[in-house]
Parts: C-alpha cells; structure tokens; sequence
C-alpha cells in the first residue's frame, strides 16, 4: 500500500523530469497537440475509476508540468461517456477499511497532493465532463480552471454516501469559492448529483456542450489559451489561486509586483508591437 502511495512514475523519476510530448503514460492516456496536453482516463467499462497507481500518477504529472515547456494548456477527459467514477470500490475502497489511522493518513494526504499539483502548475487546466463525474473524480473537476459540461454530466461529490465527511481533498475549501457556500453545503451534506443544466446554472459548468462535440470545445478551449502569453497566463493562475488568502491591499499590491513581471516579458512588448502594425500578436512565452 505504501508503495503505491509513494511510488513516481519512472518516466518523471529520470533524469529529465519534463512530462512532454514523448511521456509515456502508464495509467491514461496523454497527447500533447499543438500546446494542448490531453490527458485521458481510460477505464471506460468501468467509468474510468482512479486507483492507487493512477493517483501517484497524476499527483507526479502535474507537479512537473511546470518543467514542461511544450505544454501551454491541459485538457482532462475520460474516455468513453463518463468522466470518473471516483476511486475504485474494489482497487481503493476495500483496502482502505483494512489500514491504520497512519496508512489511511497517507493515502489521504496523497489524494491531497494530486489536488495541490493540480492548482500548483502554471498551465490551466481545462476539464471536459460527461456523464458520471463522481467522488474523486468531482474533485478532479473541482480543481481545474475550467469545466466544461454536457446536459447529461452527473456531478457527485458523494463522501457522505460512504459514511465519511465532505471535506475531502479541499472540496470545503474549493467549492464554495465555484458555487457559494449554501449551494456547496447542500451538495457536501447530501452527495446528492448535480445535473448539467443546473450545475450550470450554478456556476460550476463554464458552459454545456453536446456529447459528441464535448473534447473538441474543450481542445479548442485549451488551445485558445496555449495561443495567449503562457508566461502572463502562469502567472494569472498563481494569482488567483494565492490571493484567496490574501486581503484587497494585499493582492493589489501582489498583483502590482506580478504585473511588473509580466511587463518585462517580450511577449508584452509583441503585444505592443502588433498593436502599432494592425496585426494579430503570436505569443512565444518569454
């Protein structure tokens, strides 16, 4: 078990520990096209659950995004007509109710990590949701940038259905900050599912797409912003994820200092310089 937990995946443990175009994944599918990563969960006959290995996996493929220069936007999907289960009853679940307090504890704060990775790279993460988006796999959702929907999406934050809190890998952190803290409550409370309509209407869902055209918006979504000042936009990302914690005079000035980063980038004086000649800005990320 705590091998499973703690294991890195030998294409990042090497020396080069850049995840590009020609990392291998070993517990999904992964894509790099035109800037856009695309990473897909790939257990369709069982809705695409997470396991113990493929955690770790995730957990150590976003924390070294940020070495990854040929990546400027990430797309997260499942393959098939759901988007994850959550964890695996029979690969996660059933061992869990075996393990000590100090197992459990490392499992959990593994799981964390995944989430902390994810809100810690510098590229956003664009996440296309259908059908079963469950347990885990609402966190997942959760913790991308933006989430793109189908009418038909079922969104579950379902801890409490398994007799556990939902306070689980920063959903009462996270959530309230999407959707408000009333609608967060009901959901946690109840692990009721949320539907697409009403999750956008919520404000979880960007936006609702049709199933069949669901990978491809969310793909040109993501390339859309790969397109942009990756520099600029990593910043963005930091900023909106450290200024939760932050007071208004505090971020004002973070963001002071961050801006003066970003004027300093040549993409800003490309920016400037196509501005001046009428034209369209392409953006090189330094």
């Amino acid at each position: 078990m705590s091998n499973a937990i703690d294991r890195v995946d030998p294409a990042l443990a090497a020396g080069n520990r850049r995840p590009q175009a020609g990392y291998k994944a070993r517990h999904f599918l992964w894509k790099v096209t035109e800037g856009v990563a695309t990473v897909t969960l790939n257990r369709p006959e069982r809705k695409n659950p997470l396991t113990f290995d493929s955690y770790a996996e995730l957990r150590d493929l976003f924390g070294q995004l940020k070495y990854a220069d040929d990546v400027k936007a990430v797309v997260i999907a499942g393959a098939g007509d759901n988007f994850c289960s959550g964890g695996d009853v029979h690969e996660i679940i059933g061992p869990l109710v075996r393990l000590k307090a100090p197992e459990l504890l490392m499992f959990t704060r593994m799981t964390g990590d995944l989430v902390k990775t994810m809100r810690a790279c510098p590229q956003p993460i664009v996440a296309a949701i259908d059908g079963v988006c469950a347990g885990a796999g609402a966190i997942v959702a959760m913790a991308s940038d933006i989430r793109l929907g189908t009418a038909r999406s079922k969104t579950a934050f379902l801890f409490n259905r398994v007799g556990l809190a939902g306070c689980d890998m920063g959903a009462c952190a996270i959530l309230p900050r999407l959707i408000g803290q009333g609608r967060a409550s009901e959901l946690l409370y109840t692990g009721r599912a949320l539907g697409g309509e009403e999750g956008e209407r919520w404000g979880f869902f960007n936006r609702l797409c049709a199933p069949e055209a669901l990978l491809a918006e969310a793909q040109a979504q993501a390339r859309a912003i790969a397109e942009g000042p990756t520099f600029a936009n990593g910043i963005t990302k930091t900023m909106l994820h450290q200024e939760w914690a932050m007071t208004i005079d505090q971020a004002i000035e973070a963001e002071a200092q961050a801006q003066t980063i970003c004027m300093l980038t040549e993409d800003f004086a490309r920016a400037y310089n196509a501005f001046v000649a009428k034209s369209k800005p392409r953006f090189e990320g330094n």
